[in-house]
């Protein structure tokens, strides 16, 4: 009997007792693959021994120090290493235990903001539909995520959503990528248009969007149109890359892709590999300007803020990935998966679509791959593929509800940064018998 309350109240998972490289091994002895990272977490595999090290020394030296209190050398290296590797404009850095708090503080830093340059009427954010920023009320509010939201929502703020970036789905036959991006871009000036312009204090989206649909790709252009809206109407742009940022993409931060700077940066996950639980918020200079003008502080905390063993094990992952040149190697690894998926999937009567970016990478199945219809939801068929991934000693990340929050099934993959080609090739067979058998289990 166990008293841990998991996930699943009907299941109790596998004991994991260590982790080498690629691997995670459970109790009984069974060693698994991981091509997911957890949740795209673990960008430097596990046992990295740099991080351990950097963890012991910074644990043996202190281990916690309020920050109402103290600053920590590792807190502050690390916030330098960021501010000197982000999009140019991004000058604070606030450290914070996962992704769901780094968001939090971004919307009540952005509500703030306002405030104290005197535009208190501003109150509303908008975001997209089938998007995810997190399980804390605030981030759960502005995803878009319908399934996550939908017991809750009588106790979340009220936010307008527009439509994902989706184009396998929402792309019209007859527009082309960009045409198609202009139009979500217009959409949303329609909508802050709608809802008064003096009102919205912020747009919020995944760069590439993550586990609620799977690695959306967004279109050429759209994002820079986004941020001409959100400057045309005087709103903050505020960016969630706690999945798809730190690398995973190809680039440290995905919106480098797209020539795209943010006015708030969200990151988490890959920031610290998974070794400790840390996220942060980047802000803008002009943001921090104010604050320091006006109250002369941020009306925020939480008590592990930059939490000193945290930082160490963050400030070790990064300097690693940037010693050993891992997002070149992401790139490679990334053209390496895509074509092993492509010879293994692109032909598959159930694989609708193929998509992402450097090692982040969604695949949509399809009950009919010409008319694109998804598999009955009642079936969860991603809660199969799961099962199936795990006996054949894979960890792959599926989703349901990819289409609306109810119908759609995908799988994520995000293996770590340190793959070699032998791996993506176990990857991509034992993801390809898993699939068959969970789709014959039917």
């Amino acid at each position: 009997m166990t008293h841990v309350l998991h996930r699943s109240l009907r299941t109790t998972p596998p004991v994991a007792v260590s982790g080498h490289g690629m691997f995670v091994r459970d109790a009984d002895g069974n060693e698994y693959l991981d091509a997911c990272g957890g949740a795209a977490v673990s960008c430097l595999g596990h046992g990295h021994p740099d991080v351990l090290a950097a963890m012991h020394e910074q644990t043996d030296r202190l281990a916690y120090a309020h920050t109402s209190f103290f600053t920590s050398e590792p807190a502050e290296a690390l916030a330098d290493q960021l501010v000197r590797t982000a999009p140019a404009g991004l000058s604070h850095v606030y450290f914070v235990s996962g992704g769901s708090e780094a968001v939090e503080a971004a919307l009540k830093l952005a509500r703030q903001y306002y405030v104290e340059i005197g535009q208190p009427e501003r109150s509303r954010f908008v975001a997209r539909r089938q998007s995810y920023h997190g399980n804390t009320l605030g981030a759960l509010a502005v995803g878009g995520n319908a399934w996550r939201r939908r017991q809750f929502a009588p106790l979340l703020i009220d936010v307008d959503h527009v439509s994902p970036c989706y184009a396998y789905r929402e792309q019209r036959a007859d527009e082309s990528a960009e045409a198609y991006g202009a139009r979500l871009a217009q959409e949303l000036d329609d909508k802050i248009r709608e809802i008064g312009p003096g009102r919205v204090l912020a747009f919020v989206a995944e760069t590439v969007g993550g586990a609620t649909a799977g690695a959306l790709v967004p279109a050429p252009g759209y994002l820079r149109a986004v941020r001409e809206v959100c400057d045309r109407h005087g709103c903050l742009l505020i960016l969630d890359e706690v999945m798809c940022g730190m690398g995973r993409t190809g680039t440290l931060h995905a919106c480098e892709q797209e020539g795209v700077r943010p006015d708030l940066l969200v990151i988490a996950k890959g920031l610290g590999g998974g070794y400790q639980p840390i996220g942060a918020m980047l802000a803008h200079a002009r943001i921090v300007d104010a604050l320091s003008a006006g109250s002369g502080f941020f009306q925020h905390g939480h008590t592990y803020l930059g939490h000193p063993v945290a930082c160490a094990a963050a400030l070790a992952v990064q300097r690693v990935i940037e010693r050993d040149g891992l997002l070149a190697r992401v790139r490679e690894r990334g053209r390496e998966l895509q074509e092993r998926m492509a010879q293994a999937f692109a032909a598959h009567p159930h694989v609708g679509d193929i998509r992402g970016r450097g090692l982040f990478w969604g695949l949509e199945l399809v009950a009919d791959r010409d008319t694109k219809a998804p598999f009955d939801p009642a079936a969860q068929l991603h809660a199969r593929v799961k099962r199936a991934a795990m006996a054949r000693a894979l960890m792959t990340y599926p989703m349901g509800g990819t289409i609306d929050g109810r119908s759609g099934d995908h799988i994520l993959l995000a293996p770590p940064f340190i793959a070699e080609p032998q791996h993506l090739e176990l990857i991509v067979e034992r993801l390809s018998a898993a699939i068959d058998a969970a789709i014959a289990s039917l």
